[in-house]
């Protein structure tokens, strides 16, 4: 999409006022299908941070996902957010999800052509 879907940012806008992240979604983008839980912004940053800490090899990176000293949080974004922050999602590829136990993923809203309240997922029945 070149406009983000204007109910898709306000879902984004909901997710990032209210800290929350227990809305569940599945957005089709360019040669994907991801589902998964929304998380705020800086609950995600959070997150990956703690992951690249704990790797020898990648642990430097955690400081691109950290607020500077002292602020305590991430600088806000100006005109409302623009992408998706999924954890806890899976990228659906055929029958089964990868990964199994699930991963951290971000979206630009742009990007988006479709999506649907809920996290989709398959059984062998």
């Amino acid at each position: 999409m070149s406009h983000p879907d204007e109910l898709l940012v306000g879902i984004a806008e909901m997710v990032e006022s209210q800290h929350s992240s227990r809305m569940s979604l599945t957005v089709v983008v360019p040669g994907a299908v991801i589902t998964g839980r929304l998380a705020p912004e800086a609950l995600w940053k959070e997150r990956v941070a703690e992951v690249l800490r704990d790797s020898e090899h990648l642990r430097r990176f955690a400081a691109a996902f950290t607020p500077p000293p002292g602020s305590g949080h991430p600088p806000p974004h100006d005109g409302g957010p623009t992408h998706l922050h999924f954890h806890v999602a899976r990228i659906l590829q055929g029958s089964f999800g990868i990964p199994d136990t699930g991963g951290m993923y971000r979206v630009a809203l742009k990007d988006v052509s479709a999506w649907t309240i809920g996290d989709i997922g398959y059984t062998d029945q």
